[in-house]
Parts: structure tokens; C-alpha cells; sequence
């Protein structure tokens, strides 16, 4: 990269160009663009698809500061984020349920986190391990 293109790279973020578009413009590779932007102070969210919208905490609407750099904030406390989800248990991605056989009963039973489970219930486990009848 000559000082040509790093003034026009300069120029070009300040007035809002986002790196992929400068990229193609210089001819050169997006990751040479954001590097230089990186070292040179240029780095934040500059275009206006990515410009920085204030956001609000989902829970009490109190006013969120975003750390830049970091994963964007959705509530301004753990107290507030807490409460939130235990009001909305419908919205929560539940991704890690497991259908297995029971080793005792052999009935099909889900096990939400651990698909290591061997027992449907602590009855079929005490039944198992200490021997005795289904009750």
C-alpha cells in the first residue's frame, strides 16, 4: 500500500465509506483496509447501515452505554436481564434437548443438557442400583 492510498482511506472512512467498498475501490484486500484503519484510529462503525443506534435496556428502557469493541449490551443489569427472561421463557433457544431410552424402565424420556443420562426418573436410578421392583 503507497501514502496515495492510505490518504484516500483516511478520506474516505471519515466521510462515512464502509471497508469493503473502499477495498474495491483501491484495488487492495478488505482485512489490508481494516488493518490499516485499526492502527490508524480509523475503526468504528462509519457507514449508515452500521451507524451506532442508542439502544435501551429491554427490561426498565434506562439508557445502555456500549463498550466498543464488545458485545452489544441488551440490559444495563444482571437484575434487569434476570427478570427479563424469566418473563419471557418462550423466547429462550433451547437447543440441547436429547430423547434417550431409560436403562431400567426402557421408556423413551428427554433429557434437556445431558446426553449422558441413563434414568428417566431417581426411582428408575435407586431401582436399578440398589435392585427392587417398580412401585
Amino acid at each position: 500500500m503507497n501514502d496515495l492510498q492510505r490518504k484516500v482511506i483516511g478520506k474516505l472512512r471519515n466521510k462515512g465509506v464502509g471497508y469493503k467498498a473502499i477495498a474495491q475501490k483501491l484495488g487492495l484486500s478488505v482485512n489490508t483496509v481494516k488493518s490499516h484503519c485499526r492502527r490508524n484510529g480509523l475503526t468504528g462503525n462509519r457507514s449508515g447501515t452500521d451507524a451506532i443506534e442508542v439502544l435501551f435496556c429491554k427490561k426498565c428502557g434506562k439508557k445502555l452505554t456500549q463498550t466498543e469493541g464488545a458485545k452489544q449490551k441488551s440490559f444495563c443489569s444482571d437484575e434487569c436481564r434476570l427478570s427479563w427472561w424469566k418473563e419471557h421463557p418462550d423466547k429462550v433457544k433451547r437447543k440441547a434437548y436429547y430423547e434417550l431410552i431409560c436403562a431400567y424402565c426402557h421408556k423413551a424420556f428427554y433429557s434437556y443438557g445431558n446426553k449422558n443420562r441413563k434414568y428417566c426418573s431417581h426411582e428408575c436410578y435407586i431401582a436399578d442400583r440398589f435392585g427392587g421392583g417398580l412401585s
